[in-house]
């Protein structure tokens, strides 16, 4: 309760795009949880029953803290097809490769 969750795919039966953010307010069971959506000055625009493969958590309200991109990453292939997160493994070593051409490599050899 209280974490911070960003939508990962388009809902349109909830009018929710990939990408707003919420807070959990309630856990109903099933991986299903209650979730609160606010405007800019916090003003709820309404609440919303998803299941978890719907979001990854960005903040922790246990930790008071933001969960590391790594993390964030790891959680949304998790929940990607093995063709779809092969494609993003293959993505990532791409800009691994073309990061560490530059000199600011030469720290994570040392």
């Amino acid at each position: 309760i209280g974490d911070i969750i960003e939508v990962v795919t388009d809902i349109p039966e909830k009018n929710l795009r990939a990408g707003v953010r919420g807070a959990v307010v309630h856990c109903h069971g099933n991986d299903f949880y209650e979730i609160e959506f606010t405007d800019e000055n916090g003003e709820t625009l309404d609440f919303s029953a998803l299941n978890a493969r719907h979001f990854i958590v960005v903040w922790r309200a246990e930790t008071r803290q933001w969960v590391p991109v790594a993390e964030q990453t790891s959680a949304l292939v998790a929940g990607l097809p093995d063709d779809a997160a092969r494609q993003v493994l293959n993505f990532a070593r791409f800009l691994s490769v073309q990061t560490c051409q530059s000199p600011a490599c030469e720290n994570i050899a040392a």
